[in-house]
């Protein structure tokens, strides 16, 4: 494929909205055959922050490989580094990402690659390095460089056990989504590096402008225009995957009857420890959180269709549109009725 992606930093440490930005270096780690998602995610997440805070963030994010040729990802696009790990070695790094690649065998088993000479440039980096995050298999090459010992790490499932059986003074949990143990940061499979990139935001700037961000990337939900750019499920970012695999859950049965009772017999767990991580993991109880995802997919369907408040009360759960009135009232201050007329998309002809 001859497709080439550079990343846009956006400047160098000079530039930003004043005098008084922060400037935050951001290193990834670039080789032969990385991972493409674990690579290009976290710069647009990270550009994301830049755009929500007009460059006050003053993350400077860049590529840096063992020379400046391209570089052939797994997926076979081509990606031209910033700089050289010389170049970089050189800079005062606030976050080194390390990301990872993958080969399988005949029995379609995957296995991390770990590359000596790549484990000693990591090590060298790390240690001019604020904080150090691995995505993905990433976490393979933090391991092999000593940045682990000791500590508590996750990884892609696919390779939790890999990790531990060759890093046994580690302690692998391929269960959460990330984990921070001081200033070494873990995250798990591939499009988990957005969710990493999100929570190392708000432990920079806080929680309300990684919100601001989560908000924008849902623009991959392909929501009609006119309507508030975020959904209820990204309003928390959650660090387990049972938590992921509830909400996921629930969506997939949004007009059905969902109680206490059945969501805890899906997640193997008692009623009284779901609602409670429940509350721990997005600060409420499952009951509110089910109520706000049939607000969320209610106001889709007066955005986007024409169904009376009947239908849409039956197919978001709600049974009948005096509860549905209720809901709106209650989280959106308005009636179904007037959230349509103020959001509702024009359609074309």
């Amino acid at each position: 494929m001859d497709t080439v992606v550079r990343t846009d930093s956006g400047g160098g440490t000079d530039s930003g909205a004043g005098t008084d930005t922060v400037r935050r270096l951001v290193v990834i780690v670039l080789f032969e055959g990385v991972d493409l998602l674990d690579v290009t995610g976290p710069p647009e997440v990270f550009s994301l922050a830049r755009r929500e805070t007009d460059d006050a963030a003053g993350y400077e994010v860049v590529l840096a490989a063992e020379t400046l040729e391209p570089v052939t990802t797994g997926a076979g696009v081509r990606i031209l580094p910033d700089l050289t790990f010389e170049e970089a070695a050189g800079r005062s790094i606030d976050t080194l990402i390390v990301p990872g690649s993958v080969e399988v065998d005949s029995e379609r088993r995957v296995h991390a690659i770990v590359d000596p000479e790549l484990v000693e440039r990591v090590k060298a980096l790390a240690a001019r390095t604020r904080r150090t995050t691995s995505v993905c298999v990433g976490a393979h090459l933090l391991a092999a460089a000593g940045l682990l010992d000791g500590k508590r790490a996750t990884t892609h499932w696919s390779t939790a056990q890999q990790l531990a059986a060759d890093h046994p003074e580690i302690e692998v949990d391929a269960d959460p989504i990330f984990i921070r143990e001081g200033d070494v940061w873990t995250g798990a499979g591939i499009s988990a590096c957005l969710d990493l990139s999100l929570a190392l935001i708000a432990d920079d700037l806080g929680e309300a402008i990684a919100l601001r961000v989560a908000r924008q990337l849902v623009m991959y939900l392909k929501r009609q225009s006119g309507q508030s750019q975020f959904s209820v499920p990204l309003e928390r970012i959650s660090a387990t995957r049972r938590i992921e695999d509830l909400r996921h859950h629930i969506l997939r049965n949004i007009g059905r009857r969902l109680t206490v009772v059945d969501l805890a017999e899906y997640a193997h767990v008692s009623d009284r420890h779901l609602t409670r991580i429940f509350k721990t993991e997005l600060g409420m109880t499952p009951h509110a959180y089910i109520e706000s995802v049939r607000v969320e997919k209610a106001r889709n369907e007066l955005e986007s269709s024409d169904s009376t408040l009947e239908r849409i009360a039956t197919v978001c759960g709600f049974g009948t549109v005096d509860t549905l009135v209720r809901a709106f009232r209650r989280r959106l201050n308005a009636t179904p009725t007037e959230y349509r007329s103020r959001f509702r998309s024009i359609r074309a002809g």
